[in-house]
């Protein structure tokens, strides 16, 4: 019989470890489910994580809010770490949650021209590290349909800037205008994209 998203979570398919201070110092926790504020945990700041499974995302502020922050399996020394190809650094990361629904080798998202889906689109399968490198010619990606898999889009080439968490399970994979991006998207510019791994 299948097991559903809760039985595999208490499995372990998500597990993150942070810290209050930097390289793996300090008071530590473990979590395997989201946290919508570590504060509430007698924690001032995360300083480093390991992400033993994965993916999660990240959040500048509690309540999954702010800035947003791709944490793939791997270790995280230092807040640059994770927010170090932002040009916006910020230390504060203060709420996270596993994404469930990244699956790199079935991901599918659609790119259209204007709000609501409108106008020209263009599917993709891949990572793109620059949009216009393959001929989208616009530094804008006004709304986004995730088909397949969970996505980090940035806003400038190379994969840096602000980023963009992009799940086929939230919205309905739909994301008709740059606000509901993030809550602290500001702009449609959006020049690279990838598939989150798992």
């Amino acid at each position: 019989c299948s097991m559903n998203t809760q039985q595999m979570e208490q499995m372990g398919q998500f597990k993150i470890t942070v810290w209050e201070e930097e390289n793996f110092q300090g008071k530590r926790c473990e979590f395997m489910l989201e946290c919508q504020n570590i504060m509430e945990r007698g924690f001032n700041k995360i300083r480093s994580i390991k992400v033993e499974n994965g993916p999660w995302v990240g959040f500048e502020y509690p309540e999954f809010q702010g800035q947003q922050f791709i944490l793939e399996k791997g270790d995280y020394p230092r807040y640059e770490a994770w927010s170090g190809n932002s040009s916006y650094r910020t230390e504060h990361m203060l709420s996270f949650r596993p994404i469930k629904c990244a699956n790199h080798s079935d991901s599918k998202v659609t790119l259209y021209e204007c709000e609501d889906f409108q106008g020209r689109k263009f599917e993709m399968c891949d990572d793109y590290p620059s949009l216009q490198a393959m001929g989208w010619c616009s530094k804008e990606v006004p709304s986004i349909k995730v088909n397949s898999g969970a996505w980090v889009a940035y806003q400038f080439p190379g994969y840096r800037g602000y980023q963009y968490i992009l799940e086929r399970d939230r919205h309905q994979g739909e994301y008709r205008k740059y606000n509901e991006f993030s809550t602290q998207a500001h702009t449609n510019q959006v020049q690279s994209i990838r598939r989150i791994q798992h």
